[in-house]
């Protein structure tokens, strides 16, 4: 969009806008932009205005390229890269993909710049999203859909997901059902909707049959080996230790398999250990890893149709759970009688 403007009878034109908002042109077109040099309340004012006229979607520059924008705060899953490939190729489209920011939001140069690329879609991968930069890319037309987002998040944010507490529920019993009742639980961060959701599960199969959960025995840390090994640390040094562990993702539980081993236990012999996820490295540890499996490849395709059909102006679902299962391997056996 340019900064300047041309008066259209019967039209709201940026000038207008501009006038009735007390600020410059440049300033409302620095807004429509997505330019990070305004001022949160003048951004607001702006904005509002551009509700009120709805400016956008009589006046935004629509998509200019046929390109689906993924973006990842760390690159980690070349299932979600191959399903969104998949969904976008179906549909006369290319795919590219950026690494910006952290879980909670992607970084502000990611954000100005894919402002100014204007892709037919974006998908953000394990990352929330704020009220402001939702409003910005809507500003510019550009529809997006988050795949597992790292907050509760709000209606209007069209996202994807798996059903997490069944999978923590699901884990959990396959470790009641091998007999153990000394269960741990390792984690993920306790600000991750996913993780949260994986432990209420956890706690509600623990309930359910009638076993109390050790609070010393549930530990955090970020959703890889390190924090996995980190959340770990100190379990399994006495006697009075585990039997078994549910891993909130597959990274942390080969970080407890690595802790373990270093303590003496052989895994599943002494120590039992479930991941979640289902990565393509489960089949490749030692020993194979017992998980629950994660549709990330249908989570990414669905999360880009849903982005295809918001850029359509189709009906979609604002929300979508995928189901979840357990994968039996041979990290996992039977409690030994001794235990």
């Amino acid at each position: 969009m340019s900064g300047s403007a041309t008066t259209t009878q019967g039209r709201t034109t940026l000038a207008m806008l501009a006038e009735e908002a007390g600020v410059s042109l440049s300033t409302v077109s620095k807004v429509l932009n997505g330019r990070a040099d305004v001022a949160t309340g003048t951004r607001k004012r702006v904005e509002e205005l551009l509700d009120k006229y709805e400016y956008r979607r009589r006046g935004a520059v629509s998509p200019t390229s046929n390109l689906i924008e993924v973006v990842f705060h760390e690159l980690w899953s070349v299932e979600i890269i191959a399903g969104v490939e998949e969904a976008a190729r179906a549909n006369g489209m290319s795919v590219v993909i950026s690494v910006s920011g952290d879980r909670h939001s992607p970084g502000r140069e990611w954000v100005q710049g894919v402002l100014a690329r204007r892709p037919a879609g974006v998908v953000l991968v394990a990352s929330g999203l704020s009220a402001a930069v939702a409003e910005q890319l809507r500003s510019r037309m550009i529809p997006f859909a988050v795949i597992d987002p790292s907050g509760d998040p709000s209606p209007d944010l069209p996202s994807v997901g798996s059903a997490n507490w069944t999978g923590g529920l699901t884990a959990t019993r396959h470790l009641l059902e091998l007999g153990h009742r000394r269960i741990a639980m390792v984690t993920g961060p306790d600000d991750v909707m996913c993780a949260l959701a994986r432990l209420d599960g956890f706690r509600s199969a623990m309930g359910s049959r009638g076993v109390p959960v050790r609070e010393d025995w549930i530990r955090s840390g970020e959703f890889d080996t390190a924090g996995g090994r980190a959340a770990a640390e100190g379990l399994f040094g006495t006697e009075d230790r585990p039997t078994a562990v549910f891993a909130g993702n597959d990274l942390m539980a080969l970080g407890v398999i690595e802790v373990a081993t270093e303590h003496g236990l052989r895994v599943p012999h002494d120590l039992s250990v479930v991941g979640y996820d289902d990565r393509d490295f489960a089949v490749l540890s030692r020993p194979r890893l017992t998980t629950i499996h994660q549709p990330l490849k249908k989570m990414a395709a669905a999360a880009t149709r849903m982005v295809l059909r918001l850029g359509a102006g189709e009906p979609t679902d604002q929300r979508i759970d995928l189901a979840t299962h357990l994968v039996v391997r041979e990290s996992t056996a039977p409690v030994a009688p001794s235990a």
